[in-house]
């Protein structure tokens, strides 16, 4: 292979990205021109591209971190948004932080990967976002269940909590699970009656953790149940209103850390 044919093909591959140090002879004293010529413009030309690629290369990390300190900052921030919510009364303090505790071990349980069991996690957190700006009314003691105008204020904050957060677009599905956490099988939950299946699992994860730990602390219209008592309701309306297969699984859990005692 003649010097020019040689320099031809170097220029081909590093024009498909395969750089090497293959074109320095092609420079050296000796070789004809305009090879040596060409191959030391070219062989410049290839250290440049070099190190451009690097510095993108180098950016690009760059902004990987930041993207993640961005997403990492903005989620403690609305969390810290969830907490201040709770701490409004003792009633419903470290709620958010429990359910999505518990929501995410059960997701884990279940087999489901890092990622689902992440944004499941970080959904159980915000589930109560959208009672940010409810009356203090709810958070006040009260004897017997809530009035039907503090029940028609209930009833929007899943709607409200996607309002509040639909532009944090790295949510992802933790918004499908803020909004649906309320949802039954049997399609009389709310805001959108859905049924089934149609529910996202993230939701059907988080609701059960969410009904638990409503169930098992006191509340301003009713004293916390035993968690025994509390799984026993789960189980006798799972499959109408809570999904069997998370209460199971939280079934399982509460077992493991010997919450509650093993099935004889």
């Amino acid at each position: 292979m003649n010097a020019i044919d040689h320099l031809i093909r170097i220029i081909e591959e590093i024009a498909r990205g395969n750089y090497s140090n293959d074109i320095m002879p092609l420079t050296a004293e000796g070789q004809p021109e305009p090879v040596r010529t060409l191959a030391e413009a070219v062989g410049t030309m290839m250290v440049k591209i070099e190190a451009r690629e690097y510095q993108l290369e180098m950016m690009v990390e760059e902004f990987k971190v930041l993207n993640r300190k961005i997403k990492e900052n903005t989620i403690k921030t609305v969390s810290a948004m969830a907490h201040a919510l709770a701490a409004r009364d003792t009633y419903t303090e470290g709620h958010a932080e429990r359910v999505g505790d518990l929501a995410g071990r059960m997701a884990e349980y279940m087999g489901l990967d890092e990622e689902a069991v992440q944004h499941i996690r970080i959904g159980g957190v915000l589930h109560d976002i959208g009672k940010i700006g409810f009356s203090d009314l709810l958070f006040q003691a009260h004897e017997g269940r809530n009035s039907s105008d503090l029940v028609k204020e209930i009833v929007k904050h899943p709607q409200v909590g996607v309002e509040i957060l639909r532009d944090l677009d790295f949510l992802g599905p933790s918004l499908d699970y803020v909004y649906a956490h309320h949802e039954c099988l049997n399609g009389k939950g709310y805001p959108r009656n859905l049924k089934a299946d149609d529910i996202p699992l993230g939701a059907r994860i988080v609701a059960v953790a969410d009904s638990y730990d409503a169930i098992t602390t006191d509340r301003p219209y009713q004293k916390g149940r035993d968690p025994e008592i509390a799984l026993d309701i789960l189980k006798e309306h799972s499959g109408k209103r809570w999904d069997s297969t998370c209460v199971k699984a939280l079934e399982a859990l509460l077992t493991q850390r010997g919450v509650i005692s093993p099935c004889p």
